[in-house]
């Protein structure tokens, strides 16, 4: 299809950029909708933007229907952080036509190349902290809320357009109610006592302010060597505080900290919402926040988060106490089963699943090509 591609430029086209995916994806059982303020906040009010700048284009038919869309970022931090010269694209998504494909991808390939850029690379976001990485197995399941989903025609176009693989993340389905033996219990007791630690209750946490920049301290070393990864600034994190911190739950949250209430390991989990927000259809009035509140309140899945240590804890065997923890409540919980966030493939930390029931659930992929 010779499709246009019009770049936007008002806020009655990014409504309609936002809106496109629910139309693609209307009769797909695996998508969930993003709330559409959500989104809307994203692309015009994230504090990203202070250093990240984001074009959006919309590709329409000769019939005047829109049939794809695609943001571009350039993103000066990550590329000084990386040593990296590259565009990033995202928000991409299209027909099962390789044309409208190109076309909106040569809108952003040719941004880059304005820009003195090398590469391009996506999808991602404006940071880790979005959603990322084209699905490239696993159609048959519905991914947490905070992952991207797609269509398995996607990969075959980027194949044929000749972008290559970057990094592959893979997602885990673990079995969730089986608890811990006794034995590893005693064994995270006496690392507890050996290294003065302790798990800090979420209140606490909620309590002394400070601690939001000391958490995400942490979470800035945890994966700094992660592919992609650009550390957090101060507007990022207090944004993010606001819009998480309130939603924790005691049950799900595992803050581990040393005597100077330094954060050591962390891990955060959250109740799956995909059904909920297939009922908001993207909206939260006029009941959809009533299916939001009941999902954080009943559920039987939940979506591991994030799961990290500081550097300087790491390979100490801490990580079971955080395991240790979240198992036992996952069992009174009576949990069904856990989905993990992306890891990139080679990851170690991927190796701690294997003592855990799990199978493999999703494979995310982010695309490369050079300009």
């Amino acid at each position: 299809m010779q499709a246009e591609i019009k770049e936007i430029t008002s806020l009655k086209d990014i409504r309609k950029f936002i809106k496109f995916p629910h139309k693609l994806y209307k009769n797909n059982s695996s998508y969930v909708p993003v709330l559409d303020a959500d989104e809307l906040e994203t692309l015009t009010k994230s504090p990203s933007l202070e250093y990240c700048r984001i074009r959006m284009w919309l590709a329409y038919s000769p019939k005047g229907e829109i049939v794809g869309r695609i943001a571009a970022i350039m993103n000066p931090r990550v590329n000084e952080f990386q040593s990296t010269n590259r565009i990033r694209f995202g928000w991409f998504d299209f027909i099962d036509d390789i044309d409208v494909a190109n076309a909106l991808l040569e809108k952003a390939e040719e941004w880059g190349r304005e820009e003195g850029m090398t590469q391009i690379h996506g999808p991602l976001g404006y940071n880790t902290w979005g959603r990322q990485g084209m699905l490239v197995e696993g159609f048959e399941n519905t991914p947490p809320s905070n992952c991207l989903y797609n269509y398995s025609y996607y990969p075959l176009i980027m194949d044929r357009l000749e972008y290559g693989k970057q990094v592959d993340w893979i997602q885990i389905k673990i079995t969730a109610n089986v608890g811990v033996p006794d034995k590893l219990r005693r064994l995270n007791e006496l690392l507890l006592q050996k290294y003065k630690l302790r798990i800090m209750p979420l209140d606490e946490f909620k309590k002394e302010k400070h601690l939001l920049m000391e958490f995400f301290k942490s979470y800035n070393e945890s994966f700094r060597n992660i592919d992609n990864f650009v550390p957090l600034t101060e507007p990022e994190v207090i944004k993010i505080g606001k819009d998480y911190i309130p939603m924790l739950n005691p049950e799900l949250t595992c803050i581990l900290v040393d005597e100077t209430k330094s954060v050591a390991a962390f891990a955060i989990c959250f109740p799956n919402m995909t059904e909920p927000l297939k009922k908001a259809g993207g909206k939260i009035f006029p009941f959809g926040w009533y299916h939001l509140m009941k999902g954080m309140k009943k559920f039987d899945s939940i979506d591991l988060m994030l799961l990290g240590a500081a550097p300087q804890w790491q390979n100490k065997g801490i990580s079971s106490i955080i395991h240790t923890y979240l198992a036992t409540r996952f069992k009174h919980l009576d949990l069904k089963y856990a989905i993990t966030n992306p890891q990139a493939k080679d990851n170690s930390v991927v190796k701690v699943w294997d003592s855990y029931e799990h199978v493999p659930f999703m494979r995310r992929r982010c695309y490369i090509k050079n300009l």
